[in-house]
């Protein structure tokens, strides 16, 4: 595995907090902003719970993600990065105060910013990739229940039982008649928000009995830490086999509601609440002091971002992947080449192929039309003479679209005669030389991943670090 130093740098640290500074630059300057103090004792309070736990609790991606107990099917499906979520409308008849986006559309149902208003479409889509589970979420998907039927059991009716299928809801709409159709559409697991109707579980216990899996899948709100800690024998009393907690996060829409309470934010790639994280940490504390058999999963923001994107990343990258090009931890596209005088150049492929270009492996590498690059796998990088010229790296993100946009490489997807999709490949980081340290970490680990690495491996620089691997650890607090 790829490693490196999981603190961020000053630079990123300083453009984190730009950006957040600037998405919220038109609202009264209110936020209550983690000062050093408070963070280097937060964080001391973090590594104290965790150390406490270290023998009674797993943290599995990438120390991403803490859990006591198993996960659930759908969360481990998650983590192996082949989940699809389908929105399955943008409305909602709850008014939670957390909840990041407007919900106040039926819309269309939409996956990965791609709308499948027709479900034999959706279902082309979820065999294409390869799918192993779906969710369906929302809004809330019993305020159109015959649509949520309809998506569900074409989903089990094209997949049969290769594919986990959960529903998230507040549960406000669901009856027993109801939990009865989702069941006999196909539902695996259905996960409830109790949070929005104040931790009322006469819902949960009617699915209990009609449901294989029960979920309860809440923000970790800090006001409501004592009382969701005396709750946790009566959630598994009540039929709940798993209980997911996560971080809650700051938005523009839910801005004028998180910022009147007494939260701490933290910066990052979005402004979240650090008592959030500590309210999430202090449940499964409580729980392993109680020694309940329910199983609770801490799904932080960090492992949300990091994971699920780069899983969409590598999902969409093997399709438009060429064969001198390979796919990061991290799920981007890395360009690798060896760039110099054409001449030069010519000598290093001659070496490669000396058969003239009938070479098994000629797949691996291809010469630009100024036979002045010479792109490379990373497999045959022990025969580059790299010597004859500058070695250079770039990287690209594979993103499905449901239209061409013509600014750059793309492939056509069909998914039957009637639909087709498109995968873009946009380039994000165009080809540069790679300073000394990257080289070597890059040719000891991309040649010898299996490879011990100690204090004085080469380490990555921040410009590619990202773009490489997935950060380890919970998020820093700053």
């Amino acid at each position: 595995m790829l490693k490196f130093d999981s603190r961020l740098s000053v630079l990123l640290r300083d453009k984190m907090i730009k950006g957040n500074l600037a998405e919220y630059r038109d609202q009264p300057d209110t936020l209550s902003w983690v000062s050093p103090g408070r963070a280097l004792e937060a964080e001391g309070t973090r590594a104290r719970i965790l150390s406490a736990l270290s023998s009674r609790i797993e943290i599995e991606y990438k120390l991403t993600k803490p859990h006591l107990g198993p996960l659930s099917p759908g969360c481990r499906i998650c983590g192996e990065g082949s989940w699809s979520c389908l929105f399955i409308n943008g409305k909602c008849n709850c008014r939670c105060f957390y909840c990041p986006t407007t919900q106040d559309e039926i819309s269309v149902p939409t996956t990965n910013r791609l709308p499948f208003g027709d479900s034999l479409d959706y279902t082309d889509y979820i065999r294409h990739f390869g799918f192993k589970g779906v969710s369906i979420s929302g809004g809330e998907p019993l305020l159109t229940f015959d649509r949520t039927i309809r998506y569900i059991e074409a989903v089990r009716r094209s997949a049969r039982d290769t594919v986990y299928i959960w529903l998230y809801t507040n549960g406000t709409l669901a009856t027993p008649e109801k939990l009865k159709q989702l069941r006999f559409a196909g539902l695996d697991e259905i996960r409830f928000d109790i949070s929005a109707v104040d931790y009322d579980l006469t819902k949960v216990r009617m699915a209990s009995d009609l449901i294989p899996c029960v979920t309860v899948e809440i923000p970790a709100i800090p006001e409501d830490l004592e009382k969701l800690s005396r709750m946790l024998p009566i959630l598994q009393e009540a039929g709940v086999r798993h209980l997911n907690l996560h971080q809650l996060r700051l938005t523009p829409h839910n801005y004028s509601k998180l910022s009147t309470r007494n939260y701490t934010f933290l910066h990052g790639e979005s402004v979240t609440v650090l008592e959030s994280e500590l309210a999430a940490l202090s449940i499964l504390e409580s729980a392993c002091v109680e020694n309940p058999a329910l199983p609770i999963n801490y799904c932080s923001f960090v492992y949300k971002r990091r994971y699920q994107q780069a899983a969409a990343r590598r999902r969409n990258a093997s399709g438009i992947l060429k064969g001198h090009e390979s796919v990061t931890e991290n799920g981007f596209i890395r360009g690798l080449s060896l760039t110099g005088d054409p001449e030069a150049i010519g000598r290093v492929a001659e070496a490669l192929d000396p058969a003239g270009g009938r070479g098994s492996d000629k797949h691996a590498w291809s010469l630009s039309g100024k036979k002045d690059r010479l792109f490379f796998h990373e497999a045959v990088w022990p025969r580059i003479d790299v010597s004859a010229g500058r070695l250079e790296v770039s990287y690209s993100e594979a993103v499905l679209s449901p239209a061409v946009s013509y600014r750059c490489a793309f492939k056509e997807v069909r998914l039957n005669t009637g639909r087709k999709i498109y995968i873009e490949k946009r380039l994000l980081r165009p080809a540069r030389p790679l300073e000394e340290s990257d080289c070597a970490f890059l040719e000891k680990t991309l040649l010898h991943p299996a490879g011990e690495q100690t204090d004085s491996s080469p380490s990555l620089s921040d410009d590619i670090a990202d773009y490489e691997v997935i950060r380890p650890g919970l998020q820093d607090y700053f």
